[in-house]
């Protein structure tokens, strides 16, 4: 940017200039005579390209769109459902409710079967009831890790389809 730009001669740029070869210190004259600043674009093309702009309007810019890319980026939230490896048929339903609920919000869900003391011997029945959840939710959501034991715990997670 300015003076930092060692080039002998330099192609510029922009608007209100006419576009060419110049040497560094004509460049600088007109960014000068102007009020801008002259930038550096492609410091490895031959000769390098430079370009008479406001570079604080420039930065403030760039700032301005990183804040706009970031708010639009979506934040996933993951909800959680516990299960017991005995858990009876109407607490099922309405736990699955509550998931379609969350998956209709735009939100994961992570249902894991909570194994406590001595019911560890039913690992069976956890993977069939976390099957069953995957399949009720299938409607409005997509198995993305398919039912794991890890430790005490044997879970399933389910993301929202995209809609179209």
């Amino acid at each position: 940017m300015n003076e930092k730009i060692l080039a002998r001669e330099i192609r510029l740029v922009g608007d209100n200039v006419k576009v060419g070869v110049y040497s560094v210190n004509e460049a600088l004259e007109l960014a000068k005579q102007q009020g801008l600043d002259l930038v550096e674009i492609s410091p490895k093309a031959d000769p390098p390209v430079c370009k008479i702009i406001d570079y604080s309007k420039f930065k403030y810019e760039q700032k301005k769109k990183q804040k706009e890319i970031k708010a639009k980026a979506q934040k996933t939230v993951v909800k959680e459902i516990r299960f017991g490896p005995n858990t009876d048929d109407h607490d099922f339903n309405f736990k699955v409710k509550h998931a379609l609920n969350f998956l209709n919000d735009g939100a994961k869900v992570k249902a894991y079967v909570h194994f406590v003391g001595r019911t560890i011997v039913f690992k069976e029945r956890g993977e069939i009831l976390l099957l069953k959840f995957a399949q009720a939710t299938e409607e409005v959501g997509k198995v993305e890790q398919m039912p794991r034991l890890e430790g005490k715990r044997m879970s399933v997670i389910v993301t929202p389809k995209v809609k179209k």
